[in-house]
């Protein structure tokens, strides 16, 4: 009995070793992990603070610039603002509204006079089966044509005395406008129309900004273009195109960035290569072309320095040929992507005929007789041009005639010599 106590102690202490193996203490593993874990979650929930705190800076700076952006807007003022602190742009919603409802009863009797002036120019250019496009370009080359810079006559009305050259009833009755007088009457016409306008005003200028069928804005600058010949510089363009030229605020206004409708793509003409330009802008040119949009069966930057070239030599040969003018060009998007870039060309003129757009009615008869009244009693022989007279036999009007108070030892003239240029206003115009 003894001896198997003994066995079974033995047994017991050799059971104890082994489980005890290798000898060492048992080392608290689950706390140690625990520990690890407890140190990683809290750099981890670190990380994820200071990530959050980040997060959180950008969205509240966004919402900031947001909040900016849209008091930006809402500040903008379109009617109300005074361009160069003197044209103030008025509302003309009334005119319109009236016009579309077929009510004028509430109109003031300037107002429903504007209205009749702007129905007889509607009826005059603008056709019931016409394009939004369409619309806006028969009102743009007829205020264009029509509507002088300043002043359209050379001895100056009442009217025109009164600075009533920026709303559009002073505009339509005298056909002279400043450019608020342009921007306000051209959004007349497009709200008339059925069409949104916007005018783009900065301290010193102010054009328009309208909404076609695309759903897409252009920018109109008939300001800009105002001549005898449409040139469609400033007509529909997009954000970049109008960047050249023009300055304003891009946060208050719709991004115009259509394409379909800008003079360029409306009005491209296709040719194979550039070698072809020069031939076909002469033709356009004699036919009283001033303005060439040409698309290529593809543009590459190896072509560039080509259109630079060409335009160069285009006003080489104005200036070798007499022709009183000047030759730019300009890159446009192409609605064809697959064609590359469109090359506008700009064959412009300088008008020196003297003559106001008043004038200009007149009958060649009538001018005639009035010139020969002139060249009798000042012994001139000048012509119905102006600035084109060759000079008379003898008297004021004779080559060798000096006035007594003006010359000179030598015989020589200091007196005013007939180049057009002199007679400017002292800013140019």
């Amino acid at each position: 009995m003894q001896k198997y106590t003994e066995q079974n102690t033995s047994k017991k202490v050799q059971v104890e070793h082994k489980a005890g193996r290798p000898g060492r203490e048992r080392r608290p593993v689950l706390p140690v992990f625990l520990a690890i874990m407890l140190m990683a979650s809290l750099g981890i929930q670190a990380y994820l603070v200071y990530g959050n705190m980040q997060i959180n800076a950008y969205v509240a700076d966004q919402k900031i610039k947001a909040a900016e952006a849209l008091v930006q807007e809402n500040s903008y003022q379109e009617d109300g603002f005074k361009v160069a602190e003197q044209y103030e742009i008025k509302s003309t919603k009334q005119i319109s509204d009236a016009y579309i409802s077929g009510d004028e009863s509430a109109l003031s009797a300037e107002d429903k006079e504007t209205l009749n002036m702007a129905k007889d120019v509607l009826k005059s250019v603008v056709k019931d089966n016409m394009s939004d496009y369409e619309k806006e370009e028969a009102i743009y080359v007829w205020m264009v044509k029509n509507i002088g810079q300043g002043a359209s006559t050379t001895v100056t009305l009442p009217t025109q005395r009164g600075g009533d050259s920026y709303t559009p009833h002073g505009v339509l009755k005298t056909k002279a406008a400043v450019c608020v007088g342009y921007a306000t009457t051209f959004r007349l016409f497009m709200n008339m129309l059925g069409m949104d306008c916007h005018i783009v005003h900065n301290d010193y200028h102010s054009w328009d900004l309208v909404q076609l069928d695309d759903g897409e804005w252009y920018h109109t600058d008939v300001y800009s273009d105002a001549g005898r010949i449409p040139s469609y510089r400033n007509f529909n363009m997009s954000d970049s195109s109008a960047e050249f030229g023009h300055d304003w605020d891009k946060t208050a206004l719709p991004e115009a960035k259509g394409v379909k409708y800008t003079t360029a793509n409306q009005k491209k003409k296709h040719l194979k290569s550039m070698e072809e330009v020069p031939a076909d802008l002469k033709k356009g040119f004699d036919d009283k072309q001033r303005v060439f949009f040409y698309e290529f069966d593809k543009v590459t930057e190896a072509d560039y320095p080509v259109a630079d070239y060409i335009v160069t030599q285009l006003q080489s040969a104005f200036t070798s040929s007499g022709t009183d003018g000047y030759v730019t060009g300009m890159w446009y998007d192409n609605e064809d992507e697959s064609h590359g870039y469109i090359l506008g060309i700009f064959a412009e003129t300088y008008d020196n005929s003297g003559l106001s757009d008043a004038a200009e009615t007149l009958s060649e008869d009538r001018k005639q007789k009035l010139t020969d009244a002139i060249n009798q009693a000042f012994g001139t022989e000048i012509g119905l041009d102006p600035y084109d007279f060759s000079y008379g036999e003898e008297g004021m009007g004779s080559e060798d005639y000096v006035p007594e108070e003006s010359a000179d030892k030598s015989g020589k003239s200091d007196s005013v010599k007939s180049d057009p240029n002199y007679y400017a206003d002292e800013d140019g115009e």
